[in-house]
């Protein structure tokens, strides 16, 4: 029982003491101690096994328990010094706790007396600012007081002086005193409800309007409307009085400027009525002459009697313009029948000179004051084909300026059309101008082009652009500039027309119309063709001389396809904003890539039909005798002469034109490789033999192509990936088609799947074709046909419907069947 009491004891006894993980630890930091006893995992068994690691240790027992009893005894005290320590704790916290608070309340009562204090002050300070708040207010109102009394007294002096010094006009004297008056008078608006202030502002007010009146009346005596003699020279008074006038009302001002302007200009009117000889175009000079003079002479008489703000000068420049554009515009519509080109543009030049002298001398400030509205500027004429970004296309237009120095950019000019929109209604003359010249050039260009004939071989011309075509671009650009200068508006536009009609003219005549003629030129039949082809001859080709001019008309095309297309911008930047979208030059643009089209067209019908025969005979050999494989054919040599007499001549010529030439090649491949395939099929019987004859010869054929674009060149170029990718796979039909060939046909599922994985054709026709080039019997054929057809993968659900519309478009193999029969079919009419 004992021994389970005790037990029951410890278990408390550690139930008690079992900390938490964070209190354990909190313990650890405050009490470090590398005691195993203090230890929380300490573990009973573990010690005694380190006190007695051995049997031996055990002698020493006695001490070992001394040791832990003296241990004990040492706790047990310092635990009862401890408990004896904190007996007197509760009283002593209990003291303390009483004198803080007794210090506390002492401490407020300190800070209550110290507010009472504070408030009594506040109070006193009050009472001392209030004293000293009503002297300030009392200075404030003294000193306006004694400021606006002496306002007052000023106002009402300068108001008397100011009504006696405009009695005795005593200008000079009355501008001083007037801007001070109005600035004390500024001063007193707040106090117009008073009467005598607002009977002084009424007098104010009167006075001005007086001076107004009376020194419009002076200037009208000095500078009479009707007056037959103009005064010698201006007066003192006049000089104050215009100074009087910037104080006044703006209105006095631009009276006086209106009058004076009008009376100088009255004898411009006499001078160049309708009615006088000088006033027609012709004499234009003598109206900016006359203008000139009177500047001149305004500058001497009456330069320093209006003050330089007025711009007095610039006034009577920019009303001069005015009235001549007015002038000019009545008399351009009473005989507008008599304008000539020459005449309107001999005035036009002038007038722009004239304009261009008006904005070096003058700033133009004024054409946006008052009744003077500024008119809008143009941008900057400058020259469509000069700038830094230089095409090669551009470079012969470009030579004669380019040697010249480049003059900085001029800066707008604000007088750009005062006068000269004037003449805008009439550059119809000027328009149809240049329609004429245009013309009469365009057949200029006929006569030369047939005059000269076409470039010669082995010269620098062969290749080259038409010199004409730099010629008409030339002329459109000096148009162009000469017609910006005169309105960016709907003139422009006209112009832009004029120029559609020519390119295309040019375009027809000069480039589509020179092209040489060939006896099937859209690729069609005629009898001739047939005849010839009947009685064994070669079809006409192209000479030497006619393949330079194509290539020649071709690099001409291109040259006025990148031209033509600057243009186009050059024009846009030249016209108006608003106007911007009604120029557009697509449809010469294309009329240019039709012609590059014809062109390329040309030389691949010319190459093309050099080949036929060499592909004829291929057809007509009898490939079921050929007994043993040699070189290549001989209809093969004469293919690879043709290219190679052709292709050279073609590339030096369109040297300058790359990407022309690579589409030559290219459409010469898309013809040749199924031509030459329809004429494989034409070769039955084959032997085993003659197969591979063929494939050898397809083989060398195929090489040859890859090699078409660098052929006969000393420079090897690698031939463009686009026309290597269709070399391949048209030339790989035909040697897979030979393949099929070779295969033995039986067994004939084996040859069936063969034929599937080689061609992966379809198509029951090519099937039928190459049975035919293996000379096997219609019976045979017809097993191996139905055989085809149950081998025939079946197509997709989703492509069900393109496969039968393919099925019903005819394949170049079926097209090519229709013509040979249609060739049959006249031939035996013929």
């Amino acid at each position: 029982m004992m021994e389970e009491e005790e037990l029951e004891f410890v278990e408390e006894l550690e139930a008690v003491l079992q900390l938490t993980p964070e209190v354990q630890l909190a313990i650890e930091q405050v009490f470090p101690s590398q005691d195993p006893l203090d230890q929380a995992d300490f573990n009973a068994v573990e010690y005694i096994n380190t006190l007695f690691p051995t049997e031996q240790s055990l002698a020493n027992i006695d001490d070992v328990v001394n040791k832990i009893r003296l241990k004990i005894r040492r706790l047990d005290d310092n635990i009862r010094t401890v408990v004896r320590g904190q007996t007197n704790v509760g009283q002593d916290g209990r003291q303390a706790l009483e004198e803080a608070q007794k210090a506390i309340q002492q401490l407020f009562g300190k800070i209550k007396d110290i507010k009472d204090k504070a408030e009594k002050s506040e109070q006193m300070v009050k009472e001392i600012t209030r004293d000293i708040k009503q002297l300030d207010h009392a200075k404030r109102h003294l000193t306006t007081s004694i400021t606006t009394l002496n306002h007052l007294h000023m106002l009402a002096g300068g108001v008397d002086s100011l009504e006696a010094m405009t009695r005795r006009r005593q200008y000079g004297e009355v501008a001083n005193l007037l801007q001070g008056v109005m600035n004390v008078l500024e001063h007193f608006h707040k106090y117009m409800g008073i009467p005598q202030i607002r009977q002084l502002s009424e007098r104010v007010k009167a006075a001005q309007t007086e001076l107004g009146q009376q020194i419009l009346a002076d200037f009208e005596e000095a500078f009479p409307s009707q007056g037959t003699k103009r005064p010698g020279g201006p007066s003192n008074v006049l000089r104050d009085a215009c100074l009087v006038a910037n104080i006044l009302d703006p209105r006095i001002k631009q009276e006086i400027i209106k009058k004076f302007i009008k009376q100088h200009l009255s004898e411009y009117l006499v001078l160049f009525q309708e009615n006088q000889d000088v006033a027609w175009l012709d004499k234009i000079d003598r109206r900016y002459a006359w203008v000139k003079r009177q500047l001149v002479d305004y500058e001497e008489k009456y330069g320093r009697m209006f003050p330089r703000e007025w711009y007095m000068t610039e006034r009577i420049s920019v009303e001069f313009c005015h009235v001549t554009r007015t002038e000019l515009s009545k008399i351009m519509r009473a005989r507008a029948k008599e304008i000539e080109v020459k005449l309107l543009l001999f005035a036009i030049q002038r007038t722009t000179n004239f304009e261009g002298f008006l904005a070096k001398r003058f700033s133009g400030c004024t054409l946006s004051d008052g009744t003077l509205k500024k008119l809008e500027s143009p941008p900057p004429s400058t020259n469509p084909f000069l700038e830094e970004e230089t095409t090669p296309e551009m470079e012969e237009l470009e030579k004669g300026e380019l040697e010249q120095p480049k003059k900085p950019k001029a800066p707008d000019n604000p007088f750009h059309g005062i006068v000269s929109k004037c003449f805008e209604p009439h550059l119809y003359v000027y328009i149809e101008s240049q329609d004429k010249n245009l013309s009469e050039l365009i057949d200029r260009f006929v006569a030369d082009f047939k005059a000269q004939g076409p470039p010669k071989p082995n010269t620098d011309e062969v290749g080259a652009v038409l010199p004409s075509c730099a010629d008409l671009f030339v002329y459109y650009k000096k148009c162009m500039v000469q017609c910006s200068q005169l309105s960016t508006g709907e003139p422009m536009i006209a112009l832009t027309t004029i120029f559609q009609k020519y390119l295309r003219e040019y375009a027809w005549k000069i480039l589509s119309g020179n092209l040489p003629k060939t006896s099937s030129s859209s690729g069609g039949l005629t009898i001739s063709s047939l005849l010839k082809e009947k009685e064994g001859s070669e079809v006409a080709r192209f000479t030497l001389e006619e393949l330079c001019l194509i290539c020649s008309i071709l690099s001409t095309a291109e040259y006025c396809l990148a031209t033509t297309q600057q243009l186009e911008e050059k024009l846009k930047e030249k016209v108006d904003v608003s106007l911007t979208e009604r120029i557009n030059l697509t449809g010469e643009m294309d009329t240019f890539s039709t012609v590059i089209s014809s062109s390329i067209q040309l030389l691949v019908q010319d190459l093309d039909a050099a080949c036929d025969p060499a592909l004829i005979a291929m057809s007509k050999m009898p490939w079921q005798n050929v007994e043993h494989v040699g070189d290549q054919s001989p209809y093969v040599t004469s293919v690879i002469l043709h290219i190679k007499q052709n292709v050279p001549i073609i590339r030096d010529n369109l040297a300058s034109t790359r990407k022309y030439f690579t589409q030559f090649c290219i459409k010469f491949a898309n013809s040749f490789i199924p031509k030459f395939i329809t004429h494989l099929f034409k070769c039955k019987p084959i032997s085993m033999v003659g197969a591979e004859q063929l494939l050898l010869d397809t083989h060398s054929l195929k090489m040859v192509l890859l090699d078409l674009p660098s052929i006969g060149s000393q420079v090897v170029r690698k031939a463009p990936a686009s026309y290597t990718k269709i070399v391949v796979k048209g030339m790989t039909r035909a040697e897979m088609i030979l393949k099929v060939v070779m295969a033995p046909h039986e067994p004939l599922v084996v040859f069936v799947d063969n034929y599937i994985k080689l061609l992966t054709d379809c198509n029951t026709e090519t099937f039928q074709k190459i049975l035919d080039m293996k000379g096997l019997k219609r019976s045979e054929q017809s097993s191996m046909l139905e055989l085809f057809r149950q081998r025939l993968p079946a197509p997709p659900s989703g492509t069900e419907s393109s496969s039968t519309l393919s099925l019903m478009a005819p394949t170049p193999e079926q097209e090519s069947s229709r013509i040979r029969k249609l060739e049959k079919l006249i031939k035996k009419r013929l």
